[in-house]
C-alpha cells in the first residue's frame, strides 16, 4: 500500500509517518511537506535504516496543482496533515491560512477526485468553538459549527470541502477531529514543549491569563492509532472525534508538569491573555470507539506527559536550534 501523508514533517504527520514504518511493513510512505517553519527535516532523518526504503520525501506545497497530482496518481491513499495551525500566528497574518488549509485542501480534494484515492482529513476540535467551563456537554460529530479564530475558520472550510467532495462528486473520503495532541517532535512554540524546553533551561512556565482554560488532551501516539483505523475502517463520508478523555486546564497542566520535573506546582508567571481565547474543548469519542474498537494507550494525561518530558530531555539537539528564536517572537509579544 502506498500512502501520501501530506505535513508529513510536521507534529503529527512526523509522528504518524513513524507509526507507519514501524508497524506496518506492507506500507510504502510518501511525504509532501512544504518545510516552513514548523517542518523539521529532523523529525525524518531518525528513520531506521531498514525503512528508509519505504519512505520518499517531496519538498512541495499541497496547492501545486500539477505537483500534487502527479504525487496522488501514484498513491492508494492520501492522508491530509498539512495546515497552518498555530492560533497566534492567524490572529497575525490570516492569509497563509486561507492558502494552505483552504486551497490546498481543494487542490487534493480534487486530485483524489480524478484518481478515485481514498481520502482521510486531519481536523480540529475548534472547528466547533468552544464550551463552557462549567457545562457537562462535549463535542460530537453533530456538533455546529462555530470556529472563533482565523485559524479554526480555515479548517471548518476545509472539512465543509470534504463533506461537498464526498456527495457531490463522491470522493472517497472521511475526517477526524482531534483534541489537542501533545508528545514527541512539537514545535516549541506550543504549550507543552515550550513549557518543558524552559524547564530545561532554566526558565519557570508562564500561563496565559489565569490559566482555567480547558483543553482535551491526547497523546499523539494515540491520535495516530486512531487515525489508522479510520483509515482502513470508517466508514466514507463520516467524521470521527479523536479524543482520550483528557479535559484538563492549562493551570494543572503546568502544575503536573512542575511536579514531574521538581519544581513546585505553583511555580509559574501570568501573562496576558490572548484574544479570544477558548475556554473549553472536550471531545465524546464513542462513535470511534464504539464502531471501530479504538481505545488509547496512554489512559491518564499524567503518564503522557512523563513520556513527552522524557521524550524532549534526550532529544535536546533537535529542539535547541528552534529555541532562541521561539522565545525572542514571544518576548516581543510580551509573552
Amino acid at each position: 500500500m502506498k500512502i501520501l501523508v501530506t505535513g508529513g514533517a510536521g507534529f503529527i504527520g512526523a509522528n504518524f509517518v513513524h507509526t507507519l514504518l514501524d508497524e506496518h511493513e506492507d506500507v510504502d510512505v510518501t511525504v509532501l511537506d512544504k518545510f516552513t517553519y514548523a517542518g523539521n527535516r529532523g523529525s525524518l532523518t531518525d528513520v531506521p535504516e531498514d525503512q528508509v526504503s519505504r519512505l520518499t520525501i517531496v519538498e512541495g506545497d499541497v496547492a501545486d496543482r500539477d505537483l500534487v497530482d502527479d504525487l496522488v496518481g501514484e498513491t492508494d491513499a492520501i492522508v491530509h496533515f498539512a495546515a497552518e495551525s498555530h492560533n497566534d500566528n492567524s490572529l497575525n497574518d490570516p492569509f497563509p491560512f486561507v492558502q494552505t488549509n483552504l486551497v490546498g485542501t481543494c487542490t487534493l480534494l480534487e486530485a483524489a477526485r480524478r484518481h478515485a484515492t481514498r481520502f482521510h482529513h486531519i481536523s480540529t476540535d475548534e472547528v466547533y468553538g468552544d464550551l463552557e467551563l462549567d457545562d457537562p456537554a462535549k463535542f460530537t460529530p453533530e456538533t455546529p459549527y462555530n470556529p472563533s479564530s482565523p485559524y479554526s475558520s480555515s479548517k471548518a472550510g476545509s472539512d465543509l470541502m470534504v463533506r461537498a467532495w464526498v456527495r457531490s462528486f463522491g470522493v472517497e473520503a472521511t475526517i477526524s477531529n482531534c483534541s489537542n495532541n501533545y508528545g514527541p517532535y512539537q514545535h516549541i512554540e506550543k504549550f507543552i514543549p515550550r513549557m518543558i524546553t524552559n524547564r530545561l533551561r532554566g526558565v519557570r512556565p508562564r500561563l496565559y491569563g489565569d490559566g482555567l482554560n480547558v483543553r482535551d488532551w491526547i497523546h499523539v501516539r494515540d491520535h495516530n492509532t486512531a487515525v489508522w483505523e479510520i483509515l482502513m475502517n470508517g466508514r466514507i463520508g463520516e467524521t470521527y472525534l479523536i479524543g482520550a478523555d483528557g479535559e484538563t486546564n492549562n493551570r494543572e497542566v503546568v502544575a503536573v508538569l512542575n511536579e514531574l520535573m521538581g519544581y513546585p506546582a505553583d511555580d509559574f508567571d501570568h501573562v496576558t491573555d490572548r484574544p479570544g481565547h477558548d475556554l473549553r474543548y472536550a471531545i465524546d469519542n464513542t462513535k470511534l470507539r464504539e464502531e471501530l474498537g479504538w481505545e488509547p494507550h496512554f489512559t491518564d494525561f499524567r503518564s503522557g506527559l512523563a513520556d513527552t518530558i522524557e521524550w524532549y530531555t534526550n532529544h535536546e539537539a533537535w529542539w535547541a536550534p528552534l529555541k532562541e528564536q521561539v522565545e525572542a517572537k514571544y518576548a516581543a509579544e510580551g509573552h
